[in-house]
């Protein structure tokens, strides 16, 4: 016989679920109501696995919650947590299965009270940006050897004796002169901006640096403050900027001409080292000395060259002398061959003309030849021996045509050897 569900199956339900299914369910209410949040309490428990993943605890006077924070995460945070430290947390609230415990799966770790100093610091620094204050044309080259250095600080600060130590033992002749100043506390940045200010207008050095060491973002403040970065553009000078470590970056790197990690890299980066200035300076000489021996050597060997051409004036007039003689003597031997030529051309002329005279009188003979047979053809009297004769009118004139004629008319006939005279009785034409 089957029963009905019990008051307890009522109030669970109808199905029965396992362990895991109800602690997936409980994350996954979890996950959806509690979405990644930042969370304040005091770091407790540190423990770094071997696999990079950090475990602590982070707690209040009234409770603590287990944190997991993945190596992936853990890599992109710029400083170390430690123990007792108070930090803010944007984590994920959820359930580790396995054991059933309630945790916060933590993206990211910033140390209590920076958050809305970051803020401001990210704030300021975009409104500067797009004003152009960093922008990279603006930025200053630094005096490669400065007459002077100036350096802006506290004088009891640990920076200035890191400064003052770096600046002797680089280069001790430069001289350097200290605007000291306050670097932390209230009204700190004002001061630092006024010293900057009053050093710029006092125009004693080529460079000025402001430096302080390292401290939390709340001892670095002063840097991040507007009048100190817009002081820092306004200077003549340009200003080397070497506040903190070389991890912490303020407003004032922004705007600084160039920004060193350190104050000691400041001093370095304006100061050039005398051992380098000197090395520079011999291997200048030795190049001088050697442009000035191979000077000196070209020079003489152009005097020796010099030398070889110069010659006697004695010398040069009997060089001269020579050199006259010899184009005489070509000039004689020239008129000599040409006077012989001459009168080789003169002793041959008569056969010459004689022979150039028979050869043109053999050739006019030959025309004589060729116009008197022409002539011979022409010649009348030839004609008439060859049976013609020439008959005249009475008037003389030669008949050429029988219709001219009329009968009646006498005519007188010449032939070869005398003539005969006639009268026309009748013609005919052909």
């Amino acid at each position: 016989m089957r029963t009905g569900p019990s008051n307890q199956d009522s109030v669970l339900g109808a199905s029965v679920i396992s362990v895991s299914e109800l602690l997936r369910s409980v994350r996954d209410v979890l996950e959806r109501r509690f979405p990644l949040l930042w969370v304040a309490g005091e770091i407790s428990n540190f423990t770094c696995a071997a696999s990079g993943h950090w475990y602590f605890t982070l707690k209040d006077p009234a409770a603590q919650v287990d944190c997991v924070m993945f190596r992936g995460r853990a890599a992109l945070l710029d400083w170390q947590p430690r123990e007792g430290m108070r930090v803010e947390a944007r984590a994920l609230a959820t359930l580790y299965e396995p054991r059933g415990r309630f945790q916060l799966n933590v993206e990211t770790l910033r140390q209590a009270g920076l958050g809305a100093l970051y803020e401001r610091f990210l704030k300021l620094r975009d409104k500067l940006e797009r004003e152009g204050l960093f922008d990279p044309a603006l930025k200053r080259e630094l005096p490669e050897h400065p007459r002077a250095i100036g350096v802006v600080t506290s004088l009891a600060a640990a920076a200035l004796h890191d400064v003052l130590t770096t600046l002797a033992r680089r280069n001790p002749s430069i001289p350097v002169i200290v605007y000291p100043v306050p670097v932390q506390g209230e009204g700190a940045a004002a001061k630092i901006a006024a010293m900057l200010a009053r050093a710029s207008e006092r125009a004693e050095c080529d460079v000025l640096l402001l430096v302080r060491g390292g401290g939390s973002i709340e001892d670095l403040w002063q840097f991040n403050e507007e009048a100190v970065a817009r002081a820092i553009r306004a200077s003549r000078i340009p200003v080397v900027v070497g506040v903190g470590h070389e991890t912490d970056v303020t407003i004032a790197d922004f705007a600084a001409d160039r920004r060193a990690a350190t104050p000691t890299a400041a001093a370095e980066l304006a100061s050039p080292a005398r051992d380098e200035l000197l090395a520079r300076i011999g291997d200048c000489a030795r190049r001088a000395a050697r442009e000035v021996r191979r000077r000196i050597e070209t020079a003489m060997q152009t005097v020796d060259s010099l030398a070889r051409r110069l010659v006697h004036p004695a010398q040069q007039l009997r060089a001269s002398g020579r050199h006259v003689a010899h184009l005489a003597a070509r000039l004689a031997n020239a008129a000599h061959r040409r006077l012989d030529a001459a009168q080789a051309r003169l002793a041959d002329a008569p056969r010459r003309i004689a022979h150039a005279a028979a050869r043109r009188m053999e050739g006019a003979q030959a025309r004589l030849a060729r116009l008197r047979a022409s002539l011979t053809g022409l010649d009348p009297g030839a004609v008439l021996a060859r049976g013609y004769s020439i008959t005249h009118n009475a008037k003389g004139e030669v008949l050429r045509d029988a219709s001219r004629v009329a009968v009646g008319e006498r005519l007188t006939s010449t032939l070869a050897r005398g003539s005969l005279e006639s009268e026309v009785t009748r013609t005919a034409k052909s």
